[in-house]
């Protein structure tokens, strides 16, 4: 059950949870041993977490991915096109968002191009359960992009894995996971280019990985335990809340679900439906786990409850309640808002449009979701060719303030008595 909480009681800042320095420094250790040592190193980590065998490659090519595809259902087939479609859709409406630009300035123009990033790397986890759906949404946002060379990491690829990473349109798959993988994306290896930037979530493991990495090459953030708010009034359906909840809570045991309501008799009605659908789940003992780490907030009034989602900036916020539009224009942080009772957060997991990969433990307030734009850059330029005087004298004064008088004749030599 959740555990009651009177909003004057709750502090958002317990929800933060920093990488411990145990996990952080046995990452490092497989980071450090794959870094200097390749091959050997990988093929020890793979064999000791059972991914690989000694005599099984490192890496799947396209046509092999193809081939899986001939080996799963094909109305799962189907269906993996589809979630694609719908991913790619968005991501495509996304980069059209963004444009080149060509800017007038003093001396000619100024202005930026889009680059896609070169070389990526996509983890999708495969812990309990393989993740198809996380292979998709970090798959295809980066061939909405235009990355040349797009290879996907995960432990054990089954045929779903490997026929979705076709789908979506993966170049390569490689066949490990964990810190180990993290590293071999990060510093390539003998027949394995290095990637310029690491994406998609994982476990604890992962995510040090991912820190230490960081500067070596680019990453799209540190993913922690999911997150779900989910605000509600009076209007609110519990049966609908509880499995919202627990949908939540079965991700792991270190899953935080939490709702936030103006009514107590709410939070009660929920707590008993959770108790009626727990039972019948088959990740019941996860969720049962889970929902201890959550809560029911009970606030004075639906403007106290954005002040309290403005504190957590949570990965996943749901609003149940009338006018949620208006409340959703209120909130400045979160991850991705579900605006409605309709809106599960399921359907964002699996697909509808927008990624599910969020930013957590109140990153929200910072950054954004792996999106379309995190698989490209902006690159600016500069083409002068009638440098004003003015110019050139604001940039030798500034340059013999900071001392740089190499910076003030370079400047100087651009004088238009000089060309």
């Amino acid at each position: 059950m959740l555990k009651i909480i009177e909003a004057s009681s709750f502090e958002p800042t317990n929800l933060f949870t920093p990488l411990d320095d145990t996990t952080i420094e046995a990452a490092g250790e497989i980071v450090n041993s794959v870094r200097s040592e390749g091959i050997p190193a990988i093929r020890r980590f793979a064999e000791q977490f059972s991914e690989r065998t000694s005599d099984q490659p490192l890496l799947i090519d396209r046509d092999q991915m193809e081939a899986a595809t001939d080996r799963i259902e094909r109305s799962d087939l189907e269906l993996l096109k589809r979630v694609a479609e719908r991913i790619r859709n968005f991501a495509d409406a996304q980069l059209g968002c963004l444009s080149e630009l060509k800017t007038p300035v003093p001396g000619g123009f100024a202005g930026h191009t889009i680059q896609p990033i070169n070389r990526v790397g996509c983890y999708a986890p495969a812990g309990r359960f393989a993740l198809p759906s996380t292979a998709l949404m970090t798959i295809v946002p980066a061939v909405a992009a235009g990355c040349p060379a797009i290879i996907l990491a995960t432990p054990n690829p089954s045929d779903m894995m490997l026929a979705t990473a076709f789908i979506a349109g993966a170049h390569q798959v490689l066949a490990i996971g964990g810190a180990h993988a993290v590293a071999a994306l990060a510093y390539g290896f003998e027949g394995f280019d290095k990637c310029d930037l690491i994406a998609g979530p994982g476990n604890r493991w992962v995510t040090a990985a991912k820190k230490i990495v960081n500067g070596d090459c680019g990453i799209d953030m540190l993913a922690g335990p999911s997150e779900l708010v989910l605000v509600t009034d009076e209007t609110g359906k519990p049966e609908t809340i509880a499995a919202d909840l627990l949908a939540q809570a079965e991700h792991d045991v270190d899953a935080r679900p939490f709702m936030i309501t103006t009514s107590r008799e709410m939070a009660d009605k929920v707590n008993a439906q959770i108790q009626i659908q727990l039972p019948a789940l088959p990740t019941g003992n996860i969720a049962e786990q889970a929902i201890q780490n959550g809560g029911a907030i009970i606030v004075e009034s639906l403007q106290q409850a954005v002040e309290i989602c403005n504190a957590l900036a949570p990965e996943h916020l749901e609003l149940h309640c009338l006018d949620a539009e208006s409340i959703a224009s209120q909130i400045k942080h979160a991850g991705c808002i579900f605006i409605g009772h309709q809106s599960a957060e399921v359907f964002g997991d699996y697909g509808v449009g927008p990624n599910h990969t969020l930013p957590t433990a109140g990153t929200a307030r910072w950054s954004a979701g792996l999106n379309v734009f995190t698989y490209t850059r902006v690159r600016t330029y500069l083409q002068l060719s009638d440098v004003p005087d003015s110019l050139v004298q604001d940039t030798a004064r500034l340059a013999e303030i900071e001392g740089l008088i190499g910076h003030q004749q370079a400047g100087l030599r651009r004088q238009p008595n000089n060309k």
